[in-house]
């Protein structure tokens, strides 16, 4: 069974055009400095085992949309914690805490940015607490555990497990790390933002002349997509259409577009993609994201496991590639927009477009890739 069957009826759940949408480099400055990202890169640059991870093209896949090119930035060689999030949470502990050793760091995750806070925490010998919800995978929470973090898991969701998190934190004066942004806490936020910002610059010299006319973003709390949006103001010399994709049930990006102002929803159901599965908007990329983004998308879990077996037997590109649950769905809305007509042209995609997806991890929760890939 080709792929091009498979694929020509994926539909999206819910598109909006931001009607606000004006990309103004001085306001997405005044949020992320291109002081900020040029700090980032030359501190991880010069992290042991440091390299560009692959920008990979998925030429089978361009061909069957008929596009010109649809470039993959491959998360899933990123050190060895498989996932962009290394980048983020392992910087903003070497920053904030400026080597003070009696610093004990804390944090809630879904996953991939506690591993990288745990990460971060054991490089520089530091305690570390990390804090996830019931739905976190217990592979995920050994992974942290691999790195002498103590995990603490706490009942319901991401949003209880940060409550607990800040709870604690502020009884037993650990320093939090956290990648979402609230009115007194800034500064760790927009650390962790500047480290994502790395991948801009290596996507700026991967690509050389060649001109990128759509971005697809995925989008939990919007700290990736933010900083996505700020290297594409530092580092590009043109402004893609910038579209940000979420989980259907978990649109809280796309309802803040809607009404221009952050808007908490309520998740009725998690998503596959749990990473992404997030009820509200964060401060800071909030103000990056608001003028900047062109279009919102929104996709089912339906298409997720057969996305990442095709990545994975090479029906997409030459090469085959590990793209965990949160790595699919910039594939799947490109492919749903794609074979919707009247969307295609609204938002220009033809034979001249060259895409740029995210593929933010790889089997970063091994036995979920492994479920994903025989369901």
């Amino acid at each position: 069974m080709s792929a091009k069957f498979e694929i020509s009826n994926w539909k999206f759940s819910s598109f909006l055009k931001n009607k606000k949408n004006k990309f103004e480099k001085n306001g997405i400055f005044n949020v992320l400095t291109q002081n900020d990202m040029d700090e980032a890169y030359k501190t991880i640059s010069s992290w042991d085992n440091y390299f560009p991870t692959p920008l990979i093209s998925l030429n089978k896949l361009s061909k069957e949309l008929k596009l010109n090119k649809i470039f993959y930035k491959d998360e899933s060689k990123r050190f060895h914690l498989k996932s962009f999030k290394a980048l983020g949470g392992a910087y903003a502990v070497e920053k904030v805490t400026k080597g003070n050793k009696n610093i004990v760091i804390s944090t809630a995750t879904a996953g991939n940015h506690g591993r990288s806070v745990a990460w971060g925490s054991k490089k520089l010998e530091l305690k570390c607490k990390i804090f996830i919800s019931e739905y976190v995978s217990e592979f995920r929470a050994q992974a942290m555990r691999n790195f002498g973090a103590d995990v603490i898991r706490v009942n319901g969701n991401y949003d209880n497990s940060l409550k607990e998190c800040i709870k604690k934190s502020k009884e037993n004066n650990w320093q939090i790390v956290q990648d979402v942004a609230w009115l007194d806490y800034k500064l760790v936020p927009k650390l962790t933002m500047a480290g994502y910002s790395v991948m801009m610059k290596e996507i700026s010299e991967q690509i050389k002349n060649q001109k990128i006319s759509h971005i697809i973003l995925q989008a939990g709390v919007g700290g990736m997509a933010a900083a996505m949006v700020a290297g594409i103001a530092k580092y590009l010399d043109n402004v893609p259409k910038i579209i940000v994709v979420e989980p259907e049930n978990a649109a809280c990006v796309m309802e803040s577009i809607k009404t221009g102002k952050i808007e908490k929803i309520s998740i009725k159901k998690e998503s596959i993609m749990g990473g992404m599965s997030c009820d509200k908007v964060s401060l800071l990329p909030w103000e990056i994201l608001k003028n900047s983004i062109s279009y919102c998308v929104t996709v089912p879990d339906n298409f997720i496991s057969k996305t990442v077996k095709f990545l994975a037997n090479g029906q997409f590109s030459n090469e085959k590639i590990i793209g965990g649950e949160c790595s699919t769905p910039g594939i799947i809305s490109l492919i749903s927009l794609n074979n919707d007509a009247k969307i295609k042209r609204e938002i220009n995609l033809n034979e001249t477009s060259n895409i740029l997806l995210f593929g933010c991890e790889g089997d970063a929760d091994e036995e979920l890739y492994q479920k994903l890939l025989t369901e």
